[in-house]
């Protein structure tokens, strides 16, 4: 796709979903979208490979829960992959300070190629285990946000990404459709491990009928020392 494309195609998206885009950021996303192609052949990254399909399911949806970040802020993206919601966040709210956490070596290495192309900065990718993270003075309680995007059901996110954030700070799940259940089950490991649903946001994708919801968890209490347990468990063994 060549820029002017690009450019058309994402204003007509942010447009619809009411975030504005400067030039600079524009051509970041697009240059982004270059090198997730052109690592994509050499490490798997992402199946989404048309260039509309990378705007709406991942520049769109990852833009979808900036409204929910204060200015300013510290924020922890758990799982983070090809850099999804974390990097397409920073290109928009530069005033955000991040850290991309990832279990793959492969990618954390996609990931510094990027932050170094697009000239990001106050933006960190760190190999590492989620629960390990959790456990460690640097991080735990630290962030004013953590996000996730389809990393766990929520019972295991929430021991995951509540370690990390400050009393009064939010946990952002970003899901699928039809979470009533998953919210349902996770009931008693919000409360364990100090938090309160927020709110659950439904809402379609753009251009799409692919249908999004966005969990939100508020920090009430300072997270009991037992959690996150060592890394493995909280997959294997939900809080239930």
């Amino acid at each position: 796709m060549e820029y002017k494309d690009f450019k058309m195609f994402l204003v007509k998206h942010t447009d619809k979903i009411q975030i504005t885009i400067e030039e600079n950021q524009i051509k970041q996303l697009y240059n982004y979208m270059q090198l997730l192609l052109l690592w994509n052949e050499k490490i798997n990254l992402t199946a989404i490979t048309e260039p509309k399909d990378i705007i709406i399911k991942h520049f769109i949806d990852s833009f979808t829960i900036a409204p929910y970040i204060n200015k300013n802020s510290k924020l922890i993206d758990i799982g983070t992959g090809a850099g999804f919601p974390g990097i397409p966040l920073k290109i928009i709210r530069p005033d955000i300070t991040i850290i991309l956490v990832d279990s793959l070596n492969k990618r954390i290495n996609f990931l510094e190629e990027v932050i170094k192309t697009l000239e990001l900065t106050n933006i960190t990718p760190i190999h590492g285990r989620i629960e390990e993270l959790g456990k460690n003075k640097q991080f735990r309680e630290k962030f004013d946000y953590a996000t996730s995007r389809a990393v766990a059901n929520l019972a295991v996110l929430s021991e995951y990404m509540v370690p990390l954030i400050k009393i009064g700070g939010k946990a952002i799940c970003m899901k699928g459709p039809n979470v009533e259940e998953e919210v349902q089950n996770a009931k008693k490991a919000i409360k364990i491990l100090g938090s309160v649903l927020e709110k659950v946001e439904s809402f379609t994708l753009v251009d799409t009928d692919i249908g999004r919801n966005i969990i939100v968890l508020k920090k009430a209490q300072n997270t009991p020392n037992q959690y996150p347990r060592k890394a493995g468990t909280p997959s294997k063994q939900p809080i239930s």
